[in-house]
């Protein structure tokens, strides 16, 4: 940490060099995608310093031992290929551990390699490796392109790849394929579908995976997540949602190209208007009402933001994380009468770049932005010393910042490694942005009182 003290406040451009960046690699966010499939095993193709890296992560993050299998490639295997390794690997998974399916991502090492894992899993089958009723799938996840959110993409579009069928019997349900984020996300936006009416299959479902309840048995495969018969139905669906383009779209543009199920990519709903293109876009494809008990509760975060935006006008917040989170959540702060006056994330895309300036065009105060490969910590750092901000949000690895410039943080995105309550209580829906909003005004009204003369250190603002 001493280290930061040593940022210096003049921006170099650099074009390859990454410092401190606002992202982590792809098989993360594949191994993250590949549990919310019910009695599902994802097994990382390559070394076991990668599956250990990236199960220990998740294992930090959710508080919850994450279940995974490697390849173990060895010196031979990196040079002649680890067909062999994968082969024995799914023998063992299969015979051993008894899961219904193996999601299998690959790694840097496997990808220079070049396995072919269509070719491997089709020769595993061919060799009588797969049982009757068993399945395995897979995508590539090169870890020197990409971030986790491109990995949990990539995955969400190999589980897809893997199972769906259509049989013309139309189910009458409304695919919901969440973007990267939490389990309790998932669950609201379950609820949220509820509340409306909507028959839904949801692909992933993490709820219940790695926020299940302690029972005092252990579940390797915990029964939660998706079925693959429930995955097989999303080809008769009557269309699909995607929350959040970067990790969904992929999965939502193979629906409609492959099995003409019609789809609509909207943001992730955090904040309440991302979460109003959320409920009107389902009761647009369900041809359902929105009932009473939903406009209650949206009515509870206007009336929350009307009691407090006077604390929070004004204020200027810097952010890093993921697209999917950011873009709405820069939304749902000007709402809030905040100014996003720096923002970072390590996924790239042109998109963010024209979204930005959107929700930026009247906003009188400059705010500056940056995605890709050197939107990273340590740039979001170099613009605080130029120009102090009175609130971070991020994850974890914000709190250096935090601590160095004396700013107070909220938790939020991935990884979340010293706080409790990500998996439990969710970010996104109305009760979603009152917790958002709990949580940020919480933050700058402890900075006050803090900060606050005895005359003015009163028990109510």
């Amino acid at each position: 940490m001493a280290l930061l003290r040593h940022t210096l406040p003049e921006i170099k451009e650099r074009a390859a060099l990454t410092v401190n960046p606002a992202k982590t690699c792809q098989p993360i966010g594949a191994m993250y995608a590949a549990l919310g499939v019910r009695g599902c095993m994802p097994h990382s193709h390559g070394s076991q310093g990668c599956c250990a890296y990236h199960r220990s992560t998740l294992t930090r993050h959710y508080k919850e031992p994450i279940v995974a299998g490697t390849s173990s490639f060895t010196e031979g295997s990196s040079v002649f290929g680890g067909q062999s390794n994968l082969l024995q690997a799914i023998d063992n998974i299969f015979t051993i551990y008894e899961p219904d399916v193996i999601a299998v991502h690959t790694t840097c090492l496997s990808e220079t390699i070049g396995d072919d894992l269509r070719q491997i899993s089709q020769k595993a089958k061919d060799d009588g490796k797969i049982p009757d009723g068993k399945h395995v799938i897979y995508c590539n996840t090169p870890s020197y392109v990409g971030t986790h959110v491109t990995g949990y993409a990539n995955m969400v579009k190999g589980i897809l790849k893997g199972f769906v069928k259509k049989t013309g019997t139309p189910t009458g349900k409304v695919n919901i394929i969440p973007g990267f984020c939490e389990p309790s996300d998932m669950a609201e936006m379950r609820r949220l579908c509820g509340m409306l009416g909507v028959p839904i299959t949801m692909v992933p479902d993490t709820d219940g995976v790695v926020n299940g309840p302690l029972t005092g048995t252990y579940e390797m495969f915990p029964k939660a997540g998706t079925t693959p018969a429930e995955v097989a139905g999303m080809g008769d669906a009557t269309g699909s949602i995607g929350l959040g383009r970067w990790a969904t779209a992929d999965a939502v543009n193979f629906l409609d190209a492959e099995y003409k199920v019609p789809g609509k990519i909207v943001d992730l709903p955090l904040g309440i208007q991302a979460t109003d293109r959320f409920v009107n876009t389902l009761r647009t494809m369900a041809g359902v009402p929105v009932p009473a008990s939903v406009d209650f509760e949206r009515g509870q975060v206007v009336d929350a933001i009307s009691d407090y935006i006077q604390y929070l006008h004004g204020k200027k917040v810097a952010l890093a994380g993921d697209p999917d989170q950011i873009l709405p959540l820069v939304e749902f702060l000007l709402t809030l009468g905040m100014i996003p006056a720096y923002v970072v994330t390590g996924t790239g895309g042109k998109l963010f770049d024209e979204r930005m300036t959107e929700l930026l065009a009247d906003v009188p105060y400059a705010c500056k932005y940056k995605n890709g490969e050197q939107a990273d910590m340590f740039l979001l750092h170099q613009w605080i010393k130029q120009e102090p901000v009175d609130l971070l949000i991020g994850n974890t690895y914000m709190k250096y910042i935090a601590r160095d410039e004396d700013i107070p943080l909220v938790r939020h995105g991935f990884p979340i490694l010293d706080r409790m309550g990500h998996q439990y209580f969710p970010s996104v829906g109305y009760m979603g942005a009152l917790r958002l909003i709990e949580k940020i005004t919480g933050a700058i009204m402890d900075r006050m009182d803090r900060d606050a003369p005895e005359t003015s250190f009163e028990l109510q603002m």
